[in-house]
């Protein structure tokens, strides 16, 4: 089931048949740019999945405004586990250059990398 249609044409997201994650698709500069994009992308599902997946396939670069916005994602979490549970974050799928980003912020230390 498709939650939202294209934001901006640069976010995509998707919520599988079992419900059970949400799948925020980035498609080009993850950038300060896509802010409302990607916070509306998560916060306009109800009730909050029990994961949020950031498929980074299609992103080119990330800076740190894109990290900030994933640590905004985090909070969120944090926020909505007073509903009972807490969802969890990943990243997957990310190239070389973006991987390596991640890396250096310490990101793999925070989120779960695949």
């Amino acid at each position: 089931m498709v939650v939202s249609d294209r934001f901006d044409s640069r976010v995509f997201s998707e919520v599988p048949d079992d419900g059970n994650a949400l799948v925020i698709r980035i498609v080009g500069n993850f950038d300060f740019n896509m802010h409302r994009e990607f916070q509306r992308a998560y916060r306009n599902v109800a009730p909050p999945p029990k994961q949020f997946i950031v498929d980074l396939s299609a992103t080119d670069h990330l800076d740190s405004a894109a990290l900030g916005m994933l640590l905004l994602l985090r909070d969120y979490c944090v926020e909505v586990s007073r509903e009972g549970f807490q969802p969890d974050v990943e990243l997957v799928n990310a190239n070389a250059h973006v991987s390596h980003i991640l890396s250096v912020s310490n990101f793999d230390r925070i989120f779960s990398i695949r």
